[in-house]
């Protein structure tokens, strides 16, 4: 089994979605990705909090078997995130961003992090990000997440950062924007060609598109009687994705297939409720059942 370090924010989100809404509750990218890939592999994390985190959101990152040497406590506040959506649940709209102590975040890497066989670098500035390249020993796959904010704002770095990702993973809009061009198959090319082995595209309730130079692999969202808040999908889709690669050591076309449909359930799972509450009574053996039935969904038999 693989040691999987992630490096993110952990956050306080409030959200409001058609079905219902959830105050001050547990949210931030590292803490879905690293819930979702505690049920594969060890998980340790990089990330920063206010000294008004909650000791029992703690405690239950603690009880996924998360390292947690590496998150700081700083004083002043921890990152707030609030936004709703509509009936169109692929988008998010942000009311209100206070990045407090996460506005200052330098992340360090405590010396039993820094040898990883796989580490996913979140969604934060490039800058930090290669950063934390050059704190750690070069891992078997290094994969990470980026932003329109920062494909503006700072491209060049970003660039820069995937001269040494062997994979990223974003939305279809934020492909479209780092591409620049409104084609995914274009665009894969053009941020394949720039350093990436493989290009993972999450397209929320239309699925996922997988690219590298030899293949396109792709795979419907899970269909779901019921939807209650798409927050961290993509993230979890990233930790159950990079979870099961951490856990196998397989890195087949065969396997990266099937992580991408383990990252399909397990953010299936993750939007049937608020915040992070289906993944705290989820059960492996419910991540089986529902990865075969992804294989019954999508299997079909060649023509004679």
């Amino acid at each position: 089994m693989g040691k999987l370090l992630v490096v993110g924010s952990v956050a306080l989100d409030t959200v409001r979605t058609p079905f219902g809404e959830a105050a001050e509750v547990l949210g931030g990218s590292a803490t879905y990705f690293a819930t979702a890939a505690s049920y594969f592999t060890s998980v340790d994390l990089i990330a920063v909090v206010g000294e008004d985190f909650p000791e029992h959101h703690v405690k239950f990152l603690k009880s996924r078997g998360i390292d947690l040497a590496g998150l700081e406590r700083r004083p002043g506040a921890t990152f707030r995130w609030k936004g709703e959506y509509t009936h169109q649940l692929n988008e998010a709209h942000t009311l209100d961003t206070r990045l407090n102590v996460f506005e200052s975040f330098r992340p360090k890497i405590p010396a039993h992090y820094r040898t990883p066989d796989v580490l996913f670098l979140g969604n934060i500035d490039p800058d930090l990000q290669l950063d934390v390249l050059r704190q750690v020993e070069r891992p078997s796959l290094i994969a990470c997440d980026t932003m329109n904010f920062w494909i503006t704002g700072k491209r060049e770095a970003l660039w820069r950062v995937l001269d040494h990702v062997d994979m990223l993973i974003v939305n279809d809009a934020e492909a479209r924007a780092l591409g620049d061009h409104p084609n995914l198959v274009r665009v894969a090319k053009t941020i394949l060609a720039r350093g990436p082995k493989h290009l993972i595209i999450k397209r929320g309730e239309y699925g996922v598109l997988m690219f590298n130079e030899k293949q396109m692999f792709g795979a419907p969202a899970f269909p779901l009687e019921e939807v209650r808040d798409p927050t961290g999908a993509g993230d979890t889709f990233a930790g159950g994705f990079l979870g099961y690669l951490a856990a196998t050591g397989n890195r087949s076309p065969e396997a990266i297939r099937q992580a991408v449909i383990f990252g399909s359930v397990m953010a299936s799972f993750t939007v049937e409720a608020f915040s992070l509450d289906r993944l705290r009574v989820l059960d492996y053996k419910e991540i089986e059942r529902r990865f075969r039935e992804f294989k019954r969904l999508t299997h079909f038999e060649d023509v004679p």
